[in-house]
């Protein structure tokens, strides 16, 4: 696919109320960032972060390519507050899976709507999928608590969660979108817990809450999609 074509299916599709809330979520965090005076990198991650979990509920390419910007200032950012899963997660895993899932990704778009298809997981999948979040939170958890990890239970969930939740988005699974909304819950917490420690990570704060905003409203956009694509096969 040439880089024009890539271009132009990136921003076509879009409907009013998508690009209202890409920009009011990108604005949002921009603004607030600047008055509670975050630093340039925070408020480069944030913006990133949140143009890549809005694309990604859109099914769009682009969304990969955001990511990489945001994973390694998150990583950095992460390592500062000493929440080292949140560091090792981001820089050791969701780099590399950026390249993954946009290779993966292109090989699965709808040729008219121009974004990715969007499934179903089997039932079996979705309880081998909660066993392992539950047992190697604990786990890791232990190991965290050991680092000297702010939070480590904590970081534990979010971080087993969201490696769960990346493969599972790789694949083009709508419950990636249920396993994104409590790894949101979590993360909000613990950054707020940061903030309020005297922190100045507002820009990752506001992140957070958007991320948390988005993956409410691409689950209810993905569980409708990948119904009715489950319709068309039967």
């Amino acid at each position: 696919m040439k880089l024009k074509e890539i271009v132009k299916n990136e921003i076509t599709g879009w409907k009013k109320f998508e690009v209202l809330w890409f920009m009011l979520a990108c604005a949002v965090i921009i603004g607030l960032s600047i008055y509670w005076n975050d630093s340039l990198m925070g408020i480069i991650s944030a913006t990133t972060g949140v143009a890549c979990v809005v694309c990604t509920g859109k099914g769009k390419l682009s969304a990969y390519i955001f990511g990489v910007v945001n994973c390694v200032l998150y990583a950095i950012i992460s390592y500062q507050a000493k929440l080292y899963g949140e560091t090792m997660l981001n820089a050791l895993y969701y780099v590399p899976m950026q390249f993954v899932g946009f290779y993966i990704w292109s090989k699965n778009m709808n040729k008219e709507t121009h974004e990715v298809k969007k499934l179903h997981m089997t039932n079996r999948s979705r309880i081998l999928a909660l066993l392992a979040m539950i047992a190697l939170t604990i786990v890791y958890g232990l190991i965290l608590k050991v680092m000297g990890d702010a939070m480590p239970f904590v970081d534990s969930f979010t971080t087993v969660s969201s490696v769960v939740a990346m493969i599972v988005s790789v694949k083009m699974y709508s419950e990636q979108w249920w396993i994104w909304i409590a790894v949101n819950v979590f993360s909000v917490y613990m950054w707020f817990c940061n903030f309020m420690a005297g922190s100045d990570n507002m820009a990752t704060l506001l992140m957070w809450i958007i991320y948390l905003g988005n993956s409410i409203i691409m689950c209810i956009k993905w569980e409708k999609e990948a119904r009715k694509v489950k319709k068309n096969e039967v």
